[in-house]
Protein backbone atom coordinates (compact mmCIF):
# COMPACT_ATOMS: atom_id res chain seq x y z
CA UNK A 1 0.00 0.00 0.00
CA UNK A 2 1.25 3.18 -0.97
CA UNK A 3 1.99 6.18 2.08
CA UNK A 4 -1.17 8.01 0.56
CA UNK A 5 -3.24 5.17 0.54
CA UNK A 6 -2.35 4.43 4.34
CA UNK A 7 -2.86 8.45 5.09
CA UNK A 8 -6.12 8.27 3.18
CA UNK A 9 -7.33 5.01 5.38
CA UNK A 10 -5.96 6.90 8.52
CA UNK A 11 -8.00 10.01 7.82
CA UNK A 12 -10.82 8.09 7.08
CA UNK A 13 -10.63 5.78 10.58
CA UNK A 14 -10.23 8.95 12.40
CA UNK A 15 -13.38 10.53 10.97
CA UNK A 16 -15.22 7.90 11.10
CA UNK A 17 -14.23 7.64 15.28
CA UNK A 18 -15.21 11.37 15.53
CA UNK A 19 -18.59 11.01 13.77
CA UNK A 20 -19.13 8.26 16.22
CA UNK A 21 -18.11 10.64 19.10
CA UNK A 22 -19.98 12.71 18.17
CA UNK A 23 -23.45 10.60 17.89
CA UNK A 24 -22.63 9.03 21.29
CA UNK A 25 -22.03 12.42 22.84
CA UNK A 26 -25.42 13.98 21.08
CA UNK A 27 -26.61 10.99 22.80
CA UNK A 28 -25.55 11.58 26.09
CA UNK A 29 -27.02 15.25 26.07
CA UNK A 30 -30.39 14.38 24.33
CA UNK A 31 -30.90 11.33 26.29
CA UNK A 32 -31.56 8.84 23.94
CA UNK A 33 -30.22 6.06 22.41
CA UNK A 34 -28.11 4.98 19.50
CA UNK A 35 -27.97 1.49 17.45
CA UNK A 36 -25.12 -0.74 19.06
CA UNK A 37 -21.93 0.19 16.89
CA UNK A 38 -20.50 -3.39 16.46
CA UNK A 39 -23.86 -3.63 14.56
CA UNK A 40 -22.68 -1.27 11.95
CA UNK A 41 -19.99 -3.60 10.23
CA UNK A 42 -17.97 -0.39 10.45
CA UNK A 43 -15.57 -3.01 11.87
CA UNK A 44 -14.69 -1.12 14.52
CA UNK A 45 -11.88 -2.61 16.96
CA UNK A 46 -10.97 -1.75 20.80
CA UNK A 47 -8.94 0.84 20.00
CA UNK A 48 -11.07 2.42 18.01
CA UNK A 49 -13.50 2.51 20.80
CA UNK A 50 -11.39 4.12 23.27
CA UNK A 51 -10.45 6.60 20.58
CA UNK A 52 -13.86 7.59 20.41
CA UNK A 53 -14.54 7.78 24.11
CA UNK A 54 -11.75 10.05 23.87
CA UNK A 55 -13.34 12.02 21.80
CA UNK A 56 -16.59 12.10 23.74
CA UNK A 57 -14.69 13.05 26.89
CA UNK A 58 -13.25 15.97 24.67
CA UNK A 59 -16.79 17.25 23.92
CA UNK A 60 -17.97 17.44 27.69
CA UNK A 61 -14.51 19.00 28.64
CA UNK A 62 -15.29 22.00 26.26
CA UNK A 63 -18.39 21.82 28.05
CA UNK A 64 -16.93 22.70 31.12
CA UNK A 65 -16.74 19.28 32.63
CA UNK A 66 -13.77 18.68 34.41
CA UNK A 67 -12.25 15.09 35.06
CA UNK A 68 -11.99 14.18 38.65
CA UNK A 69 -11.24 10.38 38.32
CA UNK A 70 -11.87 6.82 36.48
CA UNK A 71 -13.92 4.11 36.54
CA UNK A 72 -13.74 0.45 35.86
CA UNK A 73 -16.28 -1.91 34.61
CA UNK A 74 -17.37 -5.32 33.99
CA UNK A 75 -15.19 -6.91 36.20
CA UNK A 76 -17.19 -9.26 38.20
CA UNK A 77 -18.12 -12.46 36.40
CA UNK A 78 -21.81 -11.92 37.29
CA UNK A 79 -21.96 -8.37 35.03
CA UNK A 80 -19.68 -9.60 32.37
CA UNK A 81 -22.58 -12.39 32.41
CA UNK A 82 -25.39 -10.45 32.88
CA UNK A 83 -23.83 -8.07 29.93
CA UNK A 84 -22.64 -10.46 27.30
CA UNK A 85 -18.60 -9.09 27.53
CA UNK A 86 -15.57 -10.70 28.33
CA UNK A 87 -13.19 -8.38 29.48
CA UNK A 88 -13.06 -5.18 32.23
CA UNK A 89 -13.34 -1.78 30.61
CA UNK A 90 -12.82 1.97 31.77
CA UNK A 91 -14.41 4.64 31.61
CA UNK A 92 -14.06 8.77 32.81
CA UNK A 93 -15.57 10.05 36.11
CA UNK A 94 -16.27 14.40 35.92
CA UNK A 95 -17.51 16.10 38.78
CA UNK A 96 -21.15 16.41 37.10
CA UNK A 97 -21.55 12.66 37.55
CA UNK A 98 -21.26 12.96 40.83
CA UNK A 99 -23.94 13.17 43.23
CA UNK A 100 -24.14 14.29 46.74
CA UNK A 101 -24.62 11.18 49.70
CA UNK A 102 -28.63 10.67 50.01
CA UNK A 103 -28.82 12.91 46.84
CA UNK A 104 -31.73 12.08 44.51
CA UNK A 105 -31.89 11.61 40.80
CA UNK A 106 -34.36 12.68 38.55
CA UNK A 107 -33.79 9.99 35.73
CA UNK A 108 -35.97 12.56 33.49
CA UNK A 109 -33.28 15.39 33.48
CA UNK A 110 -29.85 13.21 33.38
CA UNK A 111 -30.32 9.34 32.87
CA UNK A 112 -32.16 7.06 30.20
CA UNK A 113 -31.66 3.71 31.35
CA UNK A 114 -30.01 3.49 34.96
CA UNK A 115 -29.02 0.42 36.58
CA UNK A 116 -27.16 0.65 40.03
CA UNK A 117 -24.14 -1.51 41.11
CA UNK A 118 -22.17 -1.09 44.86
CA UNK A 119 -18.71 -0.72 44.64
CA UNK A 120 -15.80 0.27 46.47
CA UNK A 121 -14.03 3.84 45.65
CA UNK A 122 -10.50 4.42 46.50
CA UNK A 123 -9.36 7.61 46.43
CA UNK A 124 -5.83 8.47 45.43
CA UNK A 125 -2.50 10.35 47.54
CA UNK A 126 0.03 9.66 44.44
CA UNK A 127 -0.26 9.47 40.93
CA UNK A 128 0.08 5.80 39.40
CA UNK A 129 1.24 5.01 35.54
CA UNK A 130 1.59 1.76 34.02
CA UNK A 131 2.85 -0.75 33.15
CA UNK A 132 4.23 -2.53 36.16
CA UNK A 133 1.96 -1.09 38.77
CA UNK A 134 1.13 -3.84 40.94
CA UNK A 135 -1.90 -4.56 43.75
CA UNK A 136 0.67 -3.49 46.47
CA UNK A 137 1.91 0.01 44.73
CA UNK A 138 -2.11 0.71 44.32
CA UNK A 139 -1.87 0.06 48.13
CA UNK A 140 0.64 2.59 48.48
CA UNK A 141 -0.68 5.23 46.78
CA UNK A 142 -4.39 4.97 48.16
CA UNK A 143 -5.27 7.54 50.89
CA UNK A 144 -8.52 5.90 51.49
CA UNK A 145 -11.56 3.76 50.67
CA UNK A 146 -15.36 4.85 50.68
CA UNK A 147 -18.47 3.20 50.00
CA UNK A 148 -19.68 4.42 46.56
CA UNK A 149 -22.89 3.28 44.02
CA UNK A 150 -22.00 3.75 40.93
CA UNK A 151 -25.39 4.07 38.15
CA UNK A 152 -24.09 3.06 34.69
CA UNK A 153 -26.36 4.29 32.02
CA UNK A 154 -26.16 2.95 28.30
CA UNK A 155 -26.65 4.97 25.10
CA UNK A 156 -26.69 1.85 23.39
CA UNK A 157 -30.24 0.57 23.10
CA UNK A 158 -31.49 -1.68 25.63
CA UNK A 159 -28.18 -2.38 26.65
CA UNK A 160 -27.39 -4.21 23.74
CA UNK A 161 -23.93 -3.95 24.17
CA UNK A 162 -20.37 -6.26 23.68
CA UNK A 163 -16.74 -4.77 24.82
CA UNK A 164 -16.98 -1.86 21.26
CA UNK A 165 -19.76 -0.38 22.81
CA UNK A 166 -19.76 -0.18 26.20
CA UNK A 167 -15.81 1.22 26.00
CA UNK A 168 -17.08 3.73 23.51
CA UNK A 169 -19.63 4.75 25.42
CA UNK A 170 -17.02 5.77 28.30
CA UNK A 171 -17.63 1.80 29.95
CA UNK A 172 -21.11 3.17 30.16
CA UNK A 173 -21.09 5.95 32.96
CA UNK A 174 -23.89 7.41 34.33
CA UNK A 175 -23.43 9.01 37.75
CA UNK A 176 -22.19 8.26 40.76
CA UNK A 177 -22.54 8.57 44.58
CA UNK A 178 -19.83 8.50 47.47
CA UNK A 179 -20.71 7.53 50.99
CA UNK A 180 -19.46 9.77 53.93
CA UNK A 181 -16.62 7.48 55.28
CA UNK A 182 -12.84 7.30 54.54
CA UNK A 183 -11.13 4.99 55.67
CA UNK A 184 -7.35 4.21 55.00
CA UNK A 185 -7.15 0.89 53.49
CA UNK A 186 -4.15 -0.38 54.90
CA UNK A 187 -4.66 -3.71 57.23
CA UNK A 188 -8.14 -4.19 55.36
CA UNK A 189 -8.35 -7.01 53.30
CA UNK A 190 -10.06 -5.47 50.76
CA UNK A 191 -10.92 -8.66 49.06
CA UNK A 192 -12.86 -9.71 51.99
CA UNK A 193 -14.92 -6.71 52.45
CA UNK A 194 -18.37 -7.63 52.29
CA UNK A 195 -21.32 -5.07 51.08
CA UNK A 196 -24.59 -5.77 50.91
CA UNK A 197 -27.34 -3.57 49.38
CA UNK A 198 -31.00 -2.74 49.90
CA UNK A 199 -33.47 -1.60 47.23
CA UNK A 200 -36.69 0.33 48.77
CA UNK A 201 -35.83 -1.04 52.02
CA UNK A 202 -35.90 -4.98 51.02
CA UNK A 203 -32.68 -6.95 50.80
CA UNK A 204 -31.06 -7.13 47.53
CA UNK A 205 -27.79 -8.58 47.07
CA UNK A 206 -24.44 -8.65 49.04
CA UNK A 207 -20.92 -9.54 47.00
CA UNK A 208 -17.64 -9.77 48.43
CA UNK A 209 -14.60 -6.99 47.37
CA UNK A 210 -13.27 -10.31 45.38
CA UNK A 211 -15.70 -10.41 43.03
CA UNK A 212 -13.70 -7.28 41.21
CA UNK A 213 -10.51 -9.63 39.76
CA UNK A 214 -9.78 -10.94 43.02
CA UNK A 215 -9.41 -8.05 44.80
CA UNK A 216 -9.83 -3.96 44.06
CA UNK A 217 -6.43 -3.74 44.15
CA UNK A 218 -5.76 -5.63 41.39
CA UNK A 219 -8.71 -3.82 39.69
CA UNK A 220 -6.79 -0.49 39.75
CA UNK A 221 -3.55 -2.12 39.19
CA UNK A 222 -5.09 -2.74 35.71
CA UNK A 223 -6.21 0.00 35.24
CA UNK A 224 -3.38 1.82 35.39
CA UNK A 225 -1.72 -0.46 33.39
CA UNK A 226 -4.16 -0.32 30.67
CA UNK A 227 -3.98 3.49 31.19
CA UNK A 228 -0.60 3.68 30.40
CA UNK A 229 -0.43 1.68 27.33
CA UNK A 230 -2.93 4.73 26.04
CA UNK A 231 -0.24 7.59 27.95
CA UNK A 232 -2.86 7.91 30.50
CA UNK A 233 -2.03 7.89 34.06
CA UNK A 234 -4.03 7.81 37.56
CA UNK A 235 -3.78 11.14 39.40
CA UNK A 236 -3.33 12.34 42.53
CA UNK A 237 -6.72 13.28 44.31
CA UNK A 238 -8.35 11.10 41.18
CA UNK A 239 -11.45 8.94 42.61
CA UNK A 240 -11.42 5.40 41.01
CA UNK A 241 -14.45 2.94 41.08
CA UNK A 242 -12.97 -0.27 41.01
CA UNK A 243 -15.83 -2.26 39.83
CA UNK A 244 -19.66 -3.42 40.79
CA UNK A 245 -19.63 -6.02 43.46
CA UNK A 246 -22.80 -7.53 42.65
CA UNK A 247 -25.58 -7.82 39.66
CA UNK A 248 -26.30 -4.32 38.30
CA UNK A 249 -30.34 -3.64 39.47
CA UNK A 250 -32.36 -1.12 37.32
CA UNK A 251 -33.57 1.84 38.88
CA UNK A 252 -36.56 3.81 38.34
CA UNK A 253 -38.56 7.13 39.74
CA UNK A 254 -39.14 6.40 43.07
CA UNK A 255 -36.49 3.72 43.74
CA UNK A 256 -34.03 4.01 46.53
CA UNK A 257 -30.84 2.38 47.14
CA UNK A 258 -28.73 1.71 50.27
CA UNK A 259 -25.87 -0.16 50.81
CA UNK A 260 -23.50 -0.97 53.80
CA UNK A 261 -20.27 -1.90 53.19
CA UNK A 262 -18.48 -3.71 56.38
CA UNK A 263 -16.68 -2.18 58.53
CA UNK A 264 -16.33 0.83 56.56
CA UNK A 265 -19.46 2.64 55.95
CA UNK A 266 -22.98 3.33 53.99
CA UNK A 267 -23.90 5.29 51.17
CA UNK A 268 -27.54 5.38 49.58
CA UNK A 269 -28.98 6.97 46.57
CA UNK A 270 -32.62 7.75 45.18
CA UNK A 271 -34.65 8.23 42.13
CA UNK A 272 -37.42 10.43 40.89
Amino acid sequence: MSSSSSRADTGARGALRESLAEELYQALVQRHTVAPLRSRNLDLEIEDAYAISRGVLARRERAGERVIGKKIGVTSAAVQNMLGVDQPDFGFLTDRMWVPEGGTVRIQDSMIQPRAEAEIALILKHDLRGPGITPAAVLAATESIAPCFEIVDSRITNWDIRIVDTVADNASCGVFVLGAARVDPRGIDLAALQVRVWKNEQPLSEGLGSAVQGSPLASVAWLANTLGAYGVELKAGDIILSGSLVPLEPARPGDRFRLDLEGVGSASIAFA
